[in-house]
């Protein structure tokens, strides 16, 4: 399927009419909008209004309303390029603020639109300041726990990409999409000099973090759909059957070992096996998986670690962790973690970057949230990197996971001078999952049986983590 562009959306681009359409149901639009109020504009300004209205087919530079996606009731704010490129003046920002607050009122997620090249010049300051009022109207929204989801068009820039346009929950944006903070032209015009390219592109923002990934208009129902079925529709009960089995006492090294297999399940195998619906975030860090999920019917924001990163736990990583974290208590999902690192990265860069700093704010971060919160221990726990996902509500443990301060052979050299006395160590320094629930650390070990695959070892870690989340209601 593909979009045809209208006689009014210009240079091929989709009107904001266009783009309603193919978001939401057939049919299910209400405009929220009223005539703009022009007294008090200059004959000349007022004019140019006219004449975008007529080149445009819309009466601003935003649309507002409401109606369905996939059925379900949902506010959308969405930029019209063609009308002053797309920029915000005095009654475009009335428009969103005053849309923004009713669809809070009325407690409708938010989907938003942006194509823009930001504050209306004509209008100046006033216009300008707008900015901030747009931007507490949807922290309101925010602290309410309603979803705001926003898809950047080509080209967002300035005031709208820096206020409404960088404060979605999930944010996307259309391929190729030059989206930035200063326009390349005003960068060449100051400082008379091109502005590098391929920086302020979709691709190279979602490859550093900035946005969660690249999407096209078409392409923009699937992803909602799939955002709002965790975000908005109701947990189903659990189906997954716990394991009965008990625990039996694994040694730490074999522990160690059995956990550096090359064929351990990790995130991406539970992932793949024991979630649902799963729309992934991107992370600043590819050591650290971030995404919206189901686990066993069960909504929730899930942060872990990749052991198939080739890259060491770093600074970058642990902030992408907090995001996550923050966005469980944003929306007032629970946070499920999971832990398997070999440790945090040993470099300057990291030193830097503030390593000691970013595993403390994770602990703090995590330990204060007032949403539902279940930690796993999948495979090896090594260090503060591990610790920073640990402070759960409750903790459980795949058999063969363990905890230690540093790697066995770290320890061994540090307390003996060499690593002969790695093995002896991982058992006295009671690392083993049985250990740490008999020490109060872990609330609970999943057994790991000899037939265990990557799909019934993670399925049935999913069960015990659902049965921990179903018994306590969403945001409490």
């Amino acid at each position: 399927m593909g979009l045809v562009s209208g006689a009014a959306s210009g240079r091929g681009r989709p009107s904001a009419r266009e783009l309603i359409e193919v978001v939401l149901d057939p049919g299910s639009f209400e405009s929220w909008d009223e005539a703009a109020d022009l007294s008090g504009h200059s004959p000349d300004y007022v004019q140019q209004l006219a004449v975008a209205a007529e080149r445009s087919g819309a009466d601003e530079s935003v649309l507002t309303g409401r109606g369905l996606m996939r059925g379900r009731p949902v506010a959308v704010l969405v930029s019209e390029f063609a009308f002053l490129a797309g920029s915000i003046g005095r009654a475009a920002a009335a428009r969103i603020t005053s849309a923004v607050r009713r669809a809070t009122a009325e407690g409708l997620p938010i989907l938003a639109s942006t194509a823009s090249g930001g504050t209306r010049l004509q209008e100046g300051a006033p216009a300008f300041f707008e900015m901030v009022r747009i931007s507490r109207a949807l922290m309101a929204h925010k602290a309410a726990g309603l979803p705001y989801l926003v898809h950047l068009r080509h080209p967002t820039t300035g005031g709208v990409f820096a206020s409404w346009g960088s404060l979605g929950h999930v944010t996307v944006a259309e391929p190729g999409a030059l989206v930035g903070f200063l326009g390349p032209k005003v960068y060449q015009a100051l400082y008379d000099e091109p502005f590098p390219t391929d920086v302020q592109t979709a691709e190279n923002l979602a490859e550093h973090g900035v946005i969660d990934g690249v999407v096209e208009s078409v392409d923009l129902p699937v992803l909602l759909d799939r955002a709002l079925g965790i975000l908005v529709d109701p947990p189903t009960l659990p189906q997954l059957v716990r394991r009965t089995e008990h625990s039996t006492a694994v040694n730490g090294w074999d522990a160690v070992l059995s956990t550096r297999s090359d064929d351990r399940a990790g995130v991406r195998e539970f992932l793949r096996f024991a979630c649902t619906g799963t729309v992934r975030l991107t992370s600043a860090d590819a050591s650290v998986l971030v995404a919206l999920t189901r686990v066993d019917g069960r909504p929730c924001v899930l942060v872990g670690q990749d052991r198939e990163s080739d890259r060491p736990l770093g600074p970058a990583a642990l902030r992408s962790a907090r995001r996550g974290m923050r966005l469980a208590e944003d929306l007032g999902l629970p946070l499920v973690t999971l832990i398997d690192t070999a440790g945090a990265e040993l470099s300057r860069a990291a030193e830097e970057g503030g390593l000691a700093g970013e595993i403390a704010q994770c602990i703090a971060t995590m330990s204060t949230l007032t949403v539902p919160t279940v930690s796993v221990l999948l495979g090896q726990g090594t260090g503060g990197g591990a610790l920073a996902l640990l402070p759960a509500t409750t903790v459980l443990a795949a058999g063969h996971a363990w905890l230690a301060p540093l790697p066995p052979e770290g320890a061994s050299a540090i307390m003996y001078g060499d690593t002969t006395h790695a093995p002896t160590l991982a058992t006295a320094q009671r690392i083993a999952a049985t250990d740490l629930r008999d020490a109060g650390i872990v609330h609970h070990v999943v057994p790991e049986l000899p037939a265990d695959t990557a799909e019934s070892l993670t399925t049935a870690l999913a069960a015990e983590i659902a049965q921990h989340l179903s018994s306590r209601p969403l945001g409490s």
